[in-house]
């Protein structure tokens, strides 16, 4: 009878066990790259190979009161995040871990994430994609991260959307650093509204750290029936130390995606750059895809940068051609 009971037992934990599989939806999905890179951006500015592959897995669930749940890790940036290159999992410091739970249309993110500055604001790199992120990696590109790196790039995000309206607001925690453990506090809104068939979103925000630096951005983004796209953002860093200068950025960015083909082009400029007085950085960058099918697309970029410093002036650029696999 005992060895009956602990049968039926065994099978009723399995079917339980089966039952919460049943009700989450795991994913595995994989990136990876081949090609070549160059230009003087890099030490050795010779043509050299690329390679790299990426490996993500999403959890996702929901409460039997319809609370949404869910968590996913790349394993290509928690492994770049851990020291001697192995897996480092904590609650300090992220690297590709992200968490969330939602309800409706309140929302909120932990982890690796975009704080609400981040979030809010439109990037201007709008179609097509390199091997390489030479369109993303120039001296004039900004990509809106502000201080998302601040305290080990731990995030906590808030965000309520609603026909059409995102608003959101987040801190970043201080851990273990030295020097300035004050909190990177953002808030940021952004609308998208169809004006006719073409889709405008207005995206902005603000972010601030104690005695570090108030950071204030506006942005536009118009995504046309044709295939075409243009955007903008512009961004003032107050910096809290006496003598430097505030820094300003401005970009613009045009895209076209057409069937297989998608083509980016960008610009932008730093203005006292890192709060030096007459310092200029500036750059643009160029990108295309060509998507061949099944997870298969072909890539190409180019980057090019100009930087002032103290007077003196520096030219670099980096190119890359490729392909990638999505799985």
């Amino acid at each position: 009878m005992r060895e009956k009971m602990k049968t039926l037992l065994l099978a009723s934990t399995a079917l339980v066990a089966t039952a919460g599989f049943a009700a989450a939806d795991v994913k595995i999905s994989g990136y990876a790259e081949i090609g070549i890179i160059g230009g003087d951006a890099y030490t050795d500015s010779r043509t050299q190979y690329h390679t790299d592959i990426d490996v993500t897995f999403s959890m996702t669930g929901e409460s039997d009161g319809g609370l949404a749940f869910g968590a996913s890790i790349d394993l290509d940036e928690a492994d770049d995040s851990a020291a001697g290159g192995s897996l480092a999992f904590g609650n300090t410091t992220q690297g590709g871990e992200t968490y969330f739970l939602s309800y409706g249309s309140l929302r909120l993110d932990m982890g690796d994430t975009d704080s609400a500055y981040d979030a809010a604001m439109q990037e201007v790199a709008l179609a097509g994609a390199s091997i390489a992120d030479d369109e993303t990696t120039h001296a004039g590109y900004n990509g809106n991260s502000g201080m998302d790196g601040i305290h080990g790039g731990q995030i906590a995000r808030v965000s309520y959307s609603a026909s059409g309206l995102t608003v959101g607001v987040s801190a970043a925690v201080a851990d273990s650093d030295a020097g300035n453990d004050n909190p990177a506090l953002a808030i940021g809104a952004a609308y998208t509204a169809d004006m006719g068939g073409t889709s405008v979103t207005v995206g902005g925000g603000y972010i601030t750290q104690e005695d570090n630096a108030d950071m204030l951005g506006i942005s536009v983004k118009a995504a046309m029936a044709g295939g075409f796209s243009v955007g903008v953002n512009f961004s003032e860093m107050d910096y809290a130390a006496a003598g430097l200068e505030n820094q300003t950025h401005m970009a613009i960015g045009v895209g076209y995606s057409m069937d297989a083909l998608s083509i980016g082009l960008n610009y932008g400029v730093y203005n006292d750059h890192a709060g030096v007085d007459g310092d200029e950085d500036s750059g643009f960058g160029v990108a295309a895809t060509y998507d061949l099918g099944g997870g298969l697309a072909a890539h190409f970029g180019y980057g090019n940068s100009t930087m002032e410093n103290a007077g003196v002036e520096t030219d670099s650029d980096s190119y890359s051609l490729g392909l990638s696999m999505s799985f």
